[in-house]
Protein backbone atom coordinates (compact mmCIF):
# COMPACT_ATOMS: atom_id res chain seq x y z
CA UNK A 1 0.00 0.00 0.00
CA UNK A 2 1.23 3.61 -0.46
CA UNK A 3 1.60 5.81 2.59
CA UNK A 4 -1.72 7.70 1.10
CA UNK A 5 -4.10 5.03 1.10
CA UNK A 6 -5.68 4.76 4.52
CA UNK A 7 -6.11 1.25 5.81
CA UNK A 8 -7.35 -0.15 8.76
CA UNK A 9 -6.03 -2.76 11.17
CA UNK A 10 -8.07 -5.24 12.96
CA UNK A 11 -8.23 -8.75 14.09
CA UNK A 12 -10.28 -9.96 12.19
CA UNK A 13 -10.78 -10.36 8.18
CA UNK A 14 -14.17 -9.14 8.06
CA UNK A 15 -14.89 -10.45 4.29
CA UNK A 16 -13.49 -13.88 4.35
CA UNK A 17 -14.14 -14.11 8.37
CA UNK A 18 -10.84 -16.38 8.17
CA UNK A 19 -8.13 -15.19 11.71
CA UNK A 20 -4.52 -15.28 11.16
CA UNK A 21 -2.78 -16.89 14.06
CA UNK A 22 0.73 -17.96 15.17
CA UNK A 23 2.68 -20.18 17.68
CA UNK A 24 3.13 -18.44 20.51
CA UNK A 25 4.30 -18.98 23.82
CA UNK A 26 2.31 -18.09 27.02
CA UNK A 27 3.71 -16.81 30.78
CA UNK A 28 3.04 -19.88 32.16
CA UNK A 29 5.20 -21.62 28.96
CA UNK A 30 1.72 -23.42 27.25
CA UNK A 31 2.51 -23.09 23.76
CA UNK A 32 -1.07 -21.75 22.03
CA UNK A 33 -2.48 -19.25 19.48
CA UNK A 34 -2.30 -15.69 19.28
CA UNK A 35 -3.85 -13.32 17.03
CA UNK A 36 -2.03 -11.19 14.95
CA UNK A 37 -3.63 -7.71 13.81
CA UNK A 38 -4.81 -7.95 10.09
CA UNK A 39 -4.25 -4.90 8.03
CA UNK A 40 -7.02 -4.60 5.65
CA UNK A 41 -8.99 -2.00 3.27
CA UNK A 42 -11.97 0.24 4.03
CA UNK A 43 -14.34 0.44 1.71
CA UNK A 44 -17.07 2.90 2.36
CA UNK A 45 -20.51 1.70 -0.32
CA UNK A 46 -23.01 4.26 -0.63
CA UNK A 47 -25.74 2.92 -2.11
CA UNK A 48 -29.79 2.96 -0.99
CA UNK A 49 -30.16 -0.56 -1.68
CA UNK A 50 -29.41 -3.30 0.92
CA UNK A 51 -29.64 -6.32 -1.69
CA UNK A 52 -26.90 -4.85 -3.62
CA UNK A 53 -24.61 -4.48 -0.45
CA UNK A 54 -25.16 -7.93 0.42
CA UNK A 55 -24.24 -9.44 -3.15
CA UNK A 56 -21.19 -7.26 -3.10
CA UNK A 57 -20.17 -8.87 0.19
CA UNK A 58 -20.82 -12.31 -0.84
CA UNK A 59 -19.22 -11.28 -4.12
CA UNK A 60 -16.10 -10.37 -2.28
CA UNK A 61 -16.30 -13.44 0.12
CA UNK A 62 -16.15 -15.45 -3.02
CA UNK A 63 -13.51 -13.17 -4.52
CA UNK A 64 -11.28 -13.98 -1.86
CA UNK A 65 -11.35 -10.19 -1.57
CA UNK A 66 -10.38 -9.02 1.78
CA UNK A 67 -11.14 -5.79 2.83
CA UNK A 68 -13.76 -4.06 5.57
CA UNK A 69 -17.27 -2.61 4.13
CA UNK A 70 -19.04 -0.45 5.28
CA UNK A 71 -22.39 0.81 3.71
CA UNK A 72 -24.65 3.86 4.02
CA UNK A 73 -27.83 4.56 2.64
CA UNK A 74 -28.06 7.40 1.47
CA UNK A 75 -26.21 11.43 1.13
CA UNK A 76 -26.46 12.64 4.61
CA UNK A 77 -25.54 9.44 5.88
CA UNK A 78 -22.43 9.38 3.24
CA UNK A 79 -21.27 13.17 4.33
CA UNK A 80 -21.44 12.22 8.23
CA UNK A 81 -19.25 8.69 7.85
CA UNK A 82 -17.04 10.83 5.89
CA UNK A 83 -16.95 13.73 8.10
CA UNK A 84 -16.41 11.18 11.15
CA UNK A 85 -19.65 12.98 12.70
CA UNK A 86 -22.57 11.18 15.00
CA UNK A 87 -23.11 7.73 14.45
CA UNK A 88 -19.72 7.62 12.49
CA UNK A 89 -17.27 9.43 15.02
CA UNK A 90 -15.66 6.58 16.28
CA UNK A 91 -13.07 6.43 13.32
CA UNK A 92 -11.50 2.79 15.17
CA UNK A 93 -14.79 1.62 14.03
CA UNK A 94 -15.60 3.78 10.85
CA UNK A 95 -12.35 3.74 9.58
CA UNK A 96 -11.87 6.48 6.59
CA UNK A 97 -11.90 4.59 3.62
CA UNK A 98 -9.37 3.57 0.70
CA UNK A 99 -12.08 2.94 -1.90
CA UNK A 100 -15.73 4.66 -1.92
CA UNK A 101 -18.31 2.90 -4.38
CA UNK A 102 -21.07 5.25 -5.19
CA UNK A 103 -24.64 4.63 -6.88
CA UNK A 104 -25.59 8.05 -8.89
CA UNK A 105 -29.39 7.55 -7.54
CA UNK A 106 -30.42 8.05 -3.99
CA UNK A 107 -32.66 10.08 -1.48
CA UNK A 108 -31.88 13.12 -0.12
CA UNK A 109 -28.47 13.53 -1.87
CA UNK A 110 -27.43 12.08 -5.77
CA UNK A 111 -24.19 10.37 -6.24
CA UNK A 112 -23.16 13.42 -8.17
CA UNK A 113 -23.64 15.65 -5.08
CA UNK A 114 -22.08 13.72 -2.82
CA UNK A 115 -18.87 13.32 -5.63
CA UNK A 116 -18.49 16.84 -5.91
CA UNK A 117 -18.55 17.40 -2.06
CA UNK A 118 -15.86 14.74 -1.62
CA UNK A 119 -13.58 16.20 -4.21
CA UNK A 120 -14.54 19.58 -2.53
CA UNK A 121 -13.49 18.37 0.73
CA UNK A 122 -9.49 18.92 1.23
CA UNK A 123 -8.56 15.75 3.39
CA UNK A 124 -11.02 13.76 1.81
CA UNK A 125 -10.45 14.59 -2.09
CA UNK A 126 -7.75 12.10 -2.58
CA UNK A 127 -9.95 9.27 -1.94
CA UNK A 128 -10.26 7.01 -4.92
CA UNK A 129 -14.22 7.24 -6.22
CA UNK A 130 -15.34 4.50 -8.07
CA UNK A 131 -19.18 5.14 -9.42
CA UNK A 132 -20.76 1.85 -9.60
CA UNK A 133 -24.17 2.22 -11.30
CA UNK A 134 -27.06 0.65 -12.85
CA UNK A 135 -27.27 3.66 -15.67
CA UNK A 136 -25.43 3.33 -18.88
CA UNK A 137 -26.58 7.00 -19.67
CA UNK A 138 -23.31 8.53 -21.59
CA UNK A 139 -24.42 11.71 -20.09
CA UNK A 140 -24.51 9.94 -16.41
CA UNK A 141 -20.90 8.77 -17.52
CA UNK A 142 -19.33 11.91 -18.45
CA UNK A 143 -21.08 14.31 -15.94
CA UNK A 144 -19.16 11.53 -12.74
CA UNK A 145 -15.96 12.08 -14.84
CA UNK A 146 -16.70 15.89 -14.50
CA UNK A 147 -17.03 15.98 -11.51
CA UNK A 148 -13.71 13.47 -10.17
CA UNK A 149 -15.11 10.31 -10.51
CA UNK A 150 -11.61 7.79 -11.34
CA UNK A 151 -13.56 5.35 -12.51
CA UNK A 152 -17.23 4.62 -13.68
CA UNK A 153 -18.29 1.20 -13.90
CA UNK A 154 -22.20 -0.94 -14.69
CA UNK A 155 -23.67 -2.60 -11.86
CA UNK A 156 -22.77 -6.16 -13.57
CA UNK A 157 -26.38 -8.63 -14.56
CA UNK A 158 -25.55 -11.80 -12.87
CA UNK A 159 -23.64 -12.43 -9.71
CA UNK A 160 -20.37 -14.28 -10.99
CA UNK A 161 -19.79 -10.67 -13.58
CA UNK A 162 -20.55 -9.13 -9.48
CA UNK A 163 -17.63 -11.70 -8.35
CA UNK A 164 -15.13 -10.53 -11.29
CA UNK A 165 -15.30 -6.63 -10.92
CA UNK A 166 -14.94 -6.95 -7.41
CA UNK A 167 -11.57 -8.90 -8.43
CA UNK A 168 -10.95 -6.11 -10.38
CA UNK A 169 -11.14 -3.54 -8.03
CA UNK A 170 -9.36 -5.45 -5.50
CA UNK A 171 -6.44 -5.88 -7.74
CA UNK A 172 -6.81 -2.26 -8.77
CA UNK A 173 -7.48 0.25 -5.88
CA UNK A 174 -7.01 -1.97 -2.89
CA UNK A 175 -4.19 -4.80 -3.11
CA UNK A 176 -1.68 -2.20 -4.86
CA UNK A 177 -3.24 1.01 -5.26
CA UNK A 178 -2.39 3.45 -7.70
CA UNK A 179 -0.13 6.36 -6.80
CA UNK A 180 -2.32 9.50 -5.83
CA UNK A 181 -0.72 13.34 -5.53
Amino acid sequence: MNPQSVVACTDLIIMNEQLATTPATSRDGSRGKRRLPICVATVLHIDDDPNDTELLRAAARRAGAEFLLHNVNDGEQAIAYLSGQGLFADRQVYQRPSLVLLDLKMPRATGFEILGWIRNHAELGKIPVVVLSGSELKADIQRAYDIGANSYLIKPPGFQDLVQLVRSLHAVWLANPPQQG
